[in-house]
This record gives structure tokens, C-alpha cells and sequence, in this order.
């Protein structure tokens, strides 16, 4: 029986590339069809999803019949590169944590495509959209099925590609445009890390076969440990936004609200998380290393949240809230051990309440004519009822409010921070502690002014109203998610992923109990949230009003923008002016030199070529005077000396 349904297990595993050939085959399909797939082009476009996440389910349930030891299904697809030494195979791996993530990417991803077809049914560019968002799965799916390193930098290439498509989609608008280079440009920094980082993999260990990689680091010394993490870290960082690589998240935000629910919920922000996960024994064999992530994510967690709490734009507080959650993620994959579970689990969870949420912004804006100032807003609750309603749960999930996902998925996290030994305890568990009541005071902000106390609507808005069905069943579906998926998935996951991320976490001992953790983390959630109840429940200014010193700093993020500009943005520029100016006048100047003093000279003998008879014969006549003279000279003795 057993060898029955291990067969059928492989037998449906060995369609693994069907998760990836589906989206990708119908992005080709509506970019050469071009205009005569506009009538059906969206619905082939959430097609494309949708089938990938019912195989993706089969796949996982099949996984789920076989043992422990066997939870792993590779396919080869064919030899990508054979240079020299280097092999790489065109593979992808099936195991607990790819499958976690497909089901996660074509999930969520296929109740934003249903979300997009009525949020963009008014666009003339719809199908090219729907071409781009089945482009951006596809690639993130190879970037997580890929059995290697280079295979999942392929897909890490591709999201990138796919990202700058889609936020800079309206590209009419210059603050499009803008915010899709930016992506483009600081994700190349991170990429570059990454990249380099493989290529010492291969150099030190002459392979990027995970497995290969993975029984290999124990020979490894700890520097190039440190350093090979220290390179995938910063890959990491760009993609899922985290200090200092962070600016260009918040202004992602640009594209439509579809493409950053996408972005920022279920797929390219945890990219960087998974290859964290992934690489677990690489950053699990440096100490110093896993300082390195955890002082990441603590430090960007509380950033985003400080941002987050001076935004007025609904959109950008999700995001910023976004660069936040990311960070307990980062917090968590670095204290390494069964932590890694805890930030799979949150990563999960953030996924429906965040995409939740951000559906939930795009349907406010549709029914406040694209408006996003939530000093604007006020009193949509009467008006927009199941929008307030999921939104609500999203809200509570984030802030981490029993027995809401959220408190299942960060509590722990927070509690496994002052499990570290030594000081870095209190640091990295109060640091933790605070970022939960600063989410508690941003996002309670962001609910209160949008949807209670008085109307402060602009004159062109008569009377909000509530999205239509194609939009309000996705939030629905994505708020129950936020209700359950924290309880339900918790203990079940962390099992889950054992195989490849260790044994779950164990109740190690904290410098504080843990329930005194607990209650300090719902003490101080309810706090932050009470307090912005009391600040925000009668409304805001509708202009902006004089600032103190943080609340200044936080509405130019920290500043951090003008420090990338001063550090590195302008010395870049001058350096390349000065490197052109050097090419020009330095390089070309040589060049162009010789050859002008070769023309010239040139140019000047040629003169002497008159063709003249006479000419010749005087030249001749001189020639021999001269000679002769020399002689004459020589035989005198005055030449002698």
C-alpha cells in the first residue's frame, strides 16, 4: 500500500514544471496575442493562477502521504550550463518549504487576480497587466522550486524584471516611472550581492547544488562563512526591502493597488525571507552572522514602524507597515534554531492579513474616486460596510489581538528574541516589544481615520459606496484567512517544515517568563491601539500641521532617503561625470591624438610628393652634396673626433 501511494506521490510530483510553464505560457499568450485577447485576456490571466494553486494542492497532499525522510521530490529538467567544472542543472525541488510557499504564492496570488479583474476593468491596458502579473508568478515560483542556486537566482531576475513592469505600469505618470527605476536600481545592489555570494559558493565549494552546498559548509572556514552569508544577506535585504536597502519599498506603491498587494503580501518581499529559510545551515554556522540578520530585522522593524506612524497616505502606511513585518521575519530567521519555523509561520499569516489589507485600501480609493490622504476619509464605515469589515480583521490580525492570526505568529517571535544569551536578550526582546506597540499605534491610526469619526471628504465626493462582489469576495476570503490561518497553522507548520528547517522550538529559558512576555506584548498592544483611539477617534487635520523633531524625521523616513543621496546617489554621479570627463579628455584625448598627429604628419610628407621632374632632381642633387660633403669631412679628419 505504501509503495501504492508512493508512486502516485512521484507520479503527480513528476509535473513539477507545470507550476511554472502555465503562468509563464499565458503571459506569452497575451503579449503576442496583444489587443485581440482584451475581451478574455483577464480571466486566461487569474486562469493561469488558479490552476497552478489546485496542482500545487494536489502536489502538497501528495507529499503529505509519504514519510518524513521521503518528503522531497526533485525534477531535471535538462543541463542549464556545463562550463568547465560548473554544472548546473535546470532542476526544481518540491519539498515542506517550496510547497509552503506555492500554495502561498498561487493562493493569495489567485484571489488578487480575481481582485484585479474588477479593480482594473476600466483600464485600457488590462490585458497587458494580467500578462504581467502571470510573468511575476511564474518567476517567483522557479525562484522557490528551483533545486540550486542559480536556478533560484534565474527567478530572482525575474521577479525583478516583473516588478519594474508593474509598478512603473503607469508609466505616464512620472512618479511611476520614478518609483519603477528605483525598485529596478536598488534591488541591482542587492542582486549583486547575491550574485557574488554564489560565485564564492562555487569557488569554495564547486557546486550551487543546495544539497551539495548545504554538506559542504561544515569544512568551510568561519570567515567565508560570515562572508558568503554577510552576500546572501544583502540580496536578501534588497528584495524583501530591509535596512539599508529599504527606500524602495514605500514608493512601490505607485502601481496599482493589485500589484502591491502582490508585491508586499504573498511574493517578492518574501523572497528574501525564504532564501534565509533556505540557507538555514549556512547562517546557522556563524554566530556572528546571525547577529548580523537579527540586528537587520530589529532595526528595520522599528523603523518602519516610526515611518509608518507619520504617513498620511493609506497605501504607504501598509507599505511601511510592510518593510515592519518583514523585519520581525528577518528577526526571526536570524535567531536561527526552531525560530526559522516562527518566521515561516508569521510569513504566512502576514500574507492574508497584509494582502487583506491592501485590497481593502484599493477598495476605499475605488469608492473615494482613487483618493488615499486618510485625513480625507472618516466615516466610510457607514457607507462601505464588508470593506470595514475584513479591513477590520486585517487590523486586528497585525496588531496581534488573540486569537486572530497575528498574535499566534509575532508573539512567538517576540518571545524566542529574549531567549538569546547574554544582553542581546533585552536588546533584541524590548526592541521586539516596542515595535508591537508602535503597530498597535500606526495601523489603530490608519483604521480610526479611514473608516470612524466625522467625514472630512473633499467637495468632489458625493457619497462613497461599496465595491462590487468581484472585489468584496477576495477580502472576505482573505479576512478569514486572517481570522484562522495564525491558530490554525502554528504547531502544523513548524512539524511541517522540520524536515528542512530543524525540529521546532523548544522552551528554552528566557531572562523574563514567558507569560510575562505575553501579557507585557497585549499590555502594551492594547496601549499603543488606546492610544491612538483616543489621539484619532474625532478626526485629524486636513492640512499638515507644525511637527516636533521625530514626527519631522519620520515624514522624511528618518531621513534615510537623504542619506543614500549624500553617500551614495551623488557621489555616484560625480564619480561617473568624472570617469566620462576622464574617458573623454584621458582616454579618447590619447587616442584621438595619435591619430590626428599621424594624419597630420601624413598629410605634411604627402606635400612633399609634388611631381615635379625638377623637384626630384633638386631633392637628388642635395642628397648627393650632402653625401659627398660627408666624405670629404671624414678624409679631412673634422669629423675624427
Amino acid at each position: 500500500m505504501e509503495q501504492v501511494e508512493y508512486a502516485q506521490a512521484t507520479g503527480l510530483l513528476s509535473s513539477l514544471w507545470l507550476l511554472v510553464a502555465i503562468p509563464l505560457a499565458s503571459a506569452a499568450v497575451l503579449l503576442l496575442l496583444g489587443k485581440r485577447a482584451d475581451k478574455w485576456g483577464h480571466w486566461l490571466g487569474v486562469l493561469a493562477v488558479a490552476v497552478p494553486f489546485v496542482l500545487g494542492l494536489a502536489m502538497f497532499i501528495s507529499l503529505a502521504g509519504l514519510d518524513e525522510e521521503a518528503r522531497s521530490a526533485q525534477q531535471s529538467l535538462w543541463d542549464f550550463m556545463v562550463v568547465g567544472q560548473l554544472h548546473v542543472d535546470f532542476g526544481l525541488l518540491f519539498d515542506p518549504l517550496s510547497g509552503v510557499f506555492v500554495l502561498l504564492i498561487t493562493g493569495v496570488g489567485s484571489l488578487i487576480h480575481l481582485y484585479a479583474v474588477g479593480y482594473m476593468a476600466h483600464d485600457e491596458g488590462r490585458r497587458k497587466f494580467f500578462a504581467y502579473f502571470n510573468l511575476f508568478v511564474a518567476a517567483m515560483l522557479l525562484l522557490v522550486l528551483g533545486n540550486n542556486y542559480v536556478m533560484l537566482y534565474f527567478g530572482w531576475e525575474g521577479v525583478g524584471v516583473a516588478s519594474y513592469l508593474l509598478i512603473s505600469f503607469w508609466y505616464t505618470r512620472p512618479s511611476a516611472a520614478t518609483a519603477g527605476k528605483k525598485a529596478f536600481l536598488m534591488n541591482r545592489v542587492g542582486d549583486a550581492g547575491l550574485a557574488v555570494g554564489i560565485f564564492l559558493m562555487f569557488t569554495t565549494l564547486g557546486t550551487t547544488q543546495y544539497d551539495a552546498v548545504f554538506s559542504g559548509v561544515g569544512a568551510l572556514s568561519g570567515t567565508t562563512i560570515l562572508i558568503m552569508g554577510i552576500l546572501l544577506l544583502l540580496g536578501a535585504a534588497g528584495k524583501s526591502g530591509q535596512f539599508p536597502l529599504h527606500a524602495w519599498l514605500p514608493d512601490a506603491m505607485e502601481g496599482p493597488t493589485p500589484v502591491s498587494a502582490l508585491i508586499h503580501a504573498a511574493t517578492m518581499v518574501t523572497a528574501g525571507v525564504y532564501l534565509i529559510a533556505r540557507s538555514n545551515p549556512i547562517f546557522s554556522a556563524n554566530l556572528t552572522l546571525q547577529t548580523i540578520v537579527v540586528s537587520v530585522g530589529a532595526l528595520t522593524l522599528l523603523l518602519g514602524c516610526i515611518i509608518g506612524a507619520a504617513k498620511d497616505d493609506i497605501k504607504r502606511v501598509l507599505a511601511w507597515s510592510t518593510v515592519s513585518q518583514i523585519g520581525y521575519m528577518f528577526l526571526g530567521v536570524g535567531l536561527g534554531g526552531g525560530a526559522y519555523a516562527l518566521a515561516i509561520i508569521h510569513l504566512l499569516a502576514h500574507g492574508f492579513f497584509k494582502a487583506n489589507m491592501f485590497l481593502g485600501a484599493g477598495s476605499v480609493m475605488h469608492g473615494m474616486h482613487d483618493q488615499v490622504d486618510i485625513r480625507r476619509f472618516g466615516g466610510l464605515r457607514k457607507y462601505m460596510k464588508w470593506t470595514w469589515l475584513t479591513f477590520m480583521m486585517g487590523w486586528l490580525a497585525i496588531i496581534g489581538i488573540p486569537p486572530l492570526s497575528g498574535y499566534f505568529s509575532k508573539e512567538p517571535i517576540i518571545a524566542a528574541a529574549f531567549e538569546r544569551e547574554g544582553w542581546t536578550a533585552w536588546l533584541f526582546g524590548l526592541a521586539a516589544l516596542l515595535g508591537a506597540g508602535l503597530t498597535a499605534f500606526y495601523m489603530t491610526r490608519l483604521f480610526v481615520l479611514t473608516f470612524h469619526g466625522p467625514a472630512r471628504w473633499t467637495d468632489d465626493i458625493h457619497e462613497p459606496h461599496e465595491s462590487p462582489y468581484i472585489m468584496t469576495v477576495p477580502l472576505m476570503l482573505l479576512a478569514l484567512g486572517s481570522i484562522v490561518a495564525g491558530g490554525l497553522m502554528a504547531s502544523p507548520v513548524a512539524h511541517w517544515l522540520e524536515p528542512v528547517l530543524g525540529p521546532e522550538a523548544e522552551d528554552l529559558h528566557a531572562v523574563i517568563p514567558h507569560w510575562l512576555i505575553t501579557v507585557l506584548s497585549l499590555v502594551i498592544t492594547v496601549l499603543g491601539a488606546g492610544l491612538a483611539w483616543a489621539m484619532f477617534r474625532r478626526g485629524t487635520a486636513t492640512a499638515p500641521q507644525p511637527a516636533g523633531v521625530v514626527v519631522t524625521a519620520a515624514r522624511k523616513n528618518l531621513y534615510t532617503d537623504a542619506i543614500n543621496e549624500a553617500v551614495f546617489e551623488r557621489p555616484g554621479i560625480y564619480l561617473t561625470r568624472a570617469l566620462v570627463y576622464l574617458d573623454n579628455k584621458g582616454i579618447d584625448g590619447i587616442v584621438n591624438g595619435l591619430a590626428a598627429g599621424v594624419g597630420g604628419g601624413s598629410g605634411r610628407i604627402r606635400r612633399l610628393q609634388t611631381g615635379f621632374v625638377r623637384s626630384y632632381a633638386l631633392s637628388m642633387l642635395t642628397g648627393a652634396v650632402l653625401v659627398v660633403g660627408a666624405f670629404l669631412a671624414i678624409q679631412l679628419g673634422w669629423l675624427a673626433s
